[in-house]
């Protein structure tokens, strides 16, 4: 009976509209990402587990408005509208911008800021007039964003980034040519900087609340929350103190349900095609070059630290012990972020190179555990007996053990190789596109994560089958000697 009751309980609460959901768990959860940092949503330093930020104190204000209160939950952006949409939250709100393909999938409140897109470049680059003039240039934003949208259309090769910081430290290093970003984001993270400037003001959006289709209710209490914000002046208290008022922002206080109409019209859905197909062969190949060039480094990298940890000398044997731990023991991530961006001023890479030399120094560490096993494997009389032959340490080692330590370290080899090919989705984090990425924008592109998901493994399994299947003939024929 209890456990009938239950799903009774459970299937009614299935069958609630999502405001009568809201009203009856007391809360409107309101999906952001913490990294987007000042000044939508970003953790307090003053009250560790505490949010802070202009978008914060709007989700607090609607909060109130409704009778519930606001809760914070943590998403990655690029993927706010499928949380939203699997029932992660009630909400997205965290700079969501209004764009046609969005539009086509999710309802959208009436907006509650308007922004500019601006465009920055270096300030010793005086030819960076206008989006014109950097046709076929590398120019970074946000994937999946107004601006993407707007690259995409302007013959430019947008690099997609997942933070605001990463691509003006980019371009003050040349490795694009021109960020274009909101507004607010260029504001207080690109025109800070001395060695940039602002070229203009390309285009214009609106943020604006999400909420899952079929929650229509939700959606017309949250415009009237917004409206009542908005009259009363709050909302723009809000920017006032978040440094983001300005006059523009008088149409949210004067907007009409005609305005909402006109900007949600434009609708969009885009479907795969044989367009998609070519990026994802080259977001392959990319995957590719990168996991292969890694492996090319780690592998003699590998070698030489093994040896010098079996016979090398004391001090050397120590330090090839240490560069081990260090790089086994750290996140790969961590030490894909500090190569490419800790470094920035001394070593400057470009991202296929960092992604290749970041994965290879990592991956050394590995080979060189994979390649002392092999060594070990071997008996040490082998090696003694070669030596009592009068051959010297180097010679021993080139032409008795490692040929035998290699048979046995093969297998180990091909494994890392695989888990390399997988690996390299990491680099998107310094802006390569490779296929685990391409995946990414193109599932929110065509608003489904089923077909260029099965798509992206079909050609990893197509680049990483023939790998074992090698792996096993070149087993079968050292065994065959």
């Amino acid at each position: 009976m209890l456990v009938l009751l239950a799903l009774l309980s459970s299937c009614g609460a299935e069958q609630d509209s999502g405001l009568a959901r809201v009203r009856r768990t007391g809360e409107l959860r309101w999906g952001a990402d913490a990294q987007g940092g000042e000044p939508y949503a970003m953790e307090d330093p003053d009250a560790p587990g505490g949010m802070r930020g202009f978008e914060v104190e709007l989700a607090e204000a609607l909060a109130r408005e409704l009778g519930v209160r606001a809760r914070f939950v943590q998403n990655d952006w690029s993927s706010l509208v499928p949380s939203l949409e699997r029932g992660s939250f009630d909400v997205a709100l965290n700079g969501l911008e209004v764009t046609p393909s969005r539009s086509g999938r999710i309802l959208f409140t009436r907006p509650y800021y308007v922004f500019h897109l601006r465009l920055l470049a270096r300030r010793d680059d005086a030819a960076i007039t206008g989006l014109d003039a950097l046709k076929g240039q590398r120019v970074g934003t946000l994937a999946n964003s107004l601006a993407w949208d707007l690259l995409q259309r302007s013959g430019v090769e947008a690099v997609p980034y997942e933070g605001v910081e990463e691509p003006y430290i980019d371009l003050e290093q040349g490795r694009v040519r021109a960020v274009l970003m909101d507004d607010i984001i260029a504001q207080r993270y690109g025109q800070p900087r001395p060695g940039l400037r602002v070229v203009g003001d390309v285009g214009e959006g609106y943020y604006a609340i999400a909420v899952r289709p079929g929650e229509e209710d939700l959606r017309e209490a949250l415009d009237t929350a917004l409206g009542n914000i908005a009259r009363s002046g709050e909302l723009r208290a809000i920017f006032q103190r978040w440094g983001i008022d300005n006059a523009e922002q008088q149409r949210m206080v004067d907007w009409t349900d005609a305005q909402s109409r006109e900007v949600l019209a434009p609708t969009q859905t885009a479907r795969m095609g044989w367009g998609q197909l070519v990026l994802f062969l080259q977001a392959a190949g990319v995957t590719l070059l990168v996991s292969v060039g890694a492996m090319v480094l780690a592998i003699p990298l590998g070698v030489g630290l093994a040896l010098t940890r079996l016979y090398g000398p004391g001090w050397a044997a120590r330090l090839s012990t240490a560069y081990v731990e260090l790089f086994r023991g750290t996140p790969v991530l961590l030490q894909l972020y500090v190569l490419y961006y800790g470094l920035a001023g001394v070593l400057r890479l470009d991202p296929i190179s960092a992604a290749i030399l970041g994965l290879g120094l990592n991956y050394a560490a590995y080979e060189s555990e994979v390649y002392r096993a092999g060594v070990l494997a071997v008996p040490r009389g082998q090696l003694e007996a070669a030596m009592a032959l009068g051959m010297p340490l180097r010679l021993a080692l080139r032409r008795v053990i490692l040929p035998q330590a290699f048979r046995v370290a093969l297998p180990g080899v091909a494994n890392d190789f695989i888990a390399l090919l997988k690996d390299s989705s990491l680099v998107s984090v310094i802006s390569v596109v490779e296929l685990t990425k391409r995946m990414t924008i193109t599932a929110v592109d065509v608003r489904s994560w089923l077909i260029p998901g099965a798509l992206c493994a079909l050609m990893y399994l197509a680049m990483s089958y023939p790998l074992s299947r090698l792996a096993r003939h070149l087993e079968a024929r050292l065994e065959r000697g």
